[in-house]
């Protein structure tokens, strides 16, 4: 096993710094006065919650906070990501274990929560050095996170207690307009093809109200992507983690799937978007290709999956949009998000493209 291989932490970034005695005194009072807080680094990737190392001398730990100037109170609620993973954990092992939340923002400065450090590979916009990553490992990875997906689908709402997560009824039609809403609110450019997709999603909700698959329940992640899958960090490798259940709840299952496709890169799509993942490389499923693979696992038929892959573009176009504006605004120095709007451009374009072609591949 290479170190290289593994996700690190590094220096924290100005400004994003943690009171360290405070975190100390805190480990002390829900872990045991045993433990001693010896660094705090930060996990540079992430576009959204900021997420750090606590290294102790009984092991490590993760720490998930919400973002400088965040206001999107369902997207960054960290009690409410708690009580998830501990719903979750005796269900479905591949998460990690919840410790600690905290709601006193007095802390440091906003509520967070500590969970275990899970160790291992995770595949960012550029493939982990020391690891050769062919299509066979591709094919590998890209067949077994659909059926992690497909599997998380499939609990049992009411023998878990997972039923109580979320409501699922309008639930289509609220992310709808609140994602539209999102959108206007947080508008910096005109793009048209954002605002002419925001009117079509509008036209498909009033079209489709009597249209009873769309009541469909599952739990959901909602931003299930490979930069949220902890791999082992040898072959044959496999997943042993799914990360940031921030946005989890009771929903459509292929709401789910849609913002999935939506990170779903093609070869030939936008290199705005390919810089983000590597599901664009030889050897994975295409996006049509994971439609396939989805519906064999499920056994059932896959309805206008054109909407739910336009939501799931405009939704992660509206993500990138949230976070753009704060970085306009000055609220976060962090570069990587003045590139945002590029990636914003091309999920609308993408939505688009799909829409007029009737298909979710090949657009180019």
């Amino acid at each position: 096993m290479s170190k290289s291989t593994i996700d690190s932490a590094v220096s924290i970034r100005a400004g994003e710094e943690l009171n360290s005695e405070i975190l100390d005194q805190f480990l002390k009072r829900t872990i045991g006065n045993t433990i001693e807080l010896k660094a705090i680094k930060q996990f540079p990737s992430g576009y959204s919650n900021l997420t750090y190392l606590l290294e102790t001398n009984e092991g490590e730990f993760v720490l998930r906070k919400p973002p400088h100037g965040a206001n999107i109170k369902g997207g960054h609620d960290m009690e409410r990501e708690f009580k998830v993973l501990s719903a979750l954990k005796p269900v479905f092992p591949f998460v990690p274990n919840p410790v600690a939340f905290e709601a006193d923002e007095n802390l440091i400065g906003t509520p967070f929560y500590i969970m275990e450090r899970i160790s291992g590979m995770i595949l960012r916009a550029q493939p982990p050095k020391g690891v050769e990553l062919n299509s066979e490992f591709f094919q590998s990875i890209s067949h077994s996170s659909i059926e992690l997906l497909s599997k998380l689908h499939q609990l049992d709402l009411q023998e878990t207690g997972l039923a109580q997560m979320g409501k699922p009824e309008g639930y289509v039609q609220r992310q709808v307009e609140g994602w539209v809403k999102r959108y206007f609110n947080a508008k910096t450019d005109e793009l048209k093809e954002m605002e002419a997709t925001a009117e079509w999603l509008g036209d498909w909700i009033k079209s489709n109200e009597e249209n009873s698959s769309i009541n469909k329940a599952s739990f959901i992640h909602n931003d299930f992507k490979y930069d949220n899958l902890v791999l082992t960090t040898e072959s044959p490798y496999s997943i042993k983690a799914v990360l940031d259940w921030e946005m989890a709840t009771v929903g459509h299952p292929l709401m789910d799937l849609g913002t999935s496709l939506a990170y779903w890169c093609e070869e030939n799509d936008h290199p705005a978007l390919k810089a983000f993942n590597l599901t664009w490389m030889p050897g994975n499923l295409t996006r049509e290709g994971v439609i396939k693979h989805y519906q064999d696992l499920s056994k059932s038929d896959i309805d206008d999956i054109i909407f739910y892959y336009v939501f799931g573009c405009f939704k992660v176009a509206v993500i990138g949009q949230q976070i753009y504006a704060r970085f306009k605004k000055g609220l976060t120095k962090d570069p990587r998000f003045a590139a945002l709007i590029h990636v914003i451009d091309a999920c609308g374009k993408n939505t688009q493209m799909a829409i007029k072609n009737n298909r979710i591949s090949n657009f180019y």
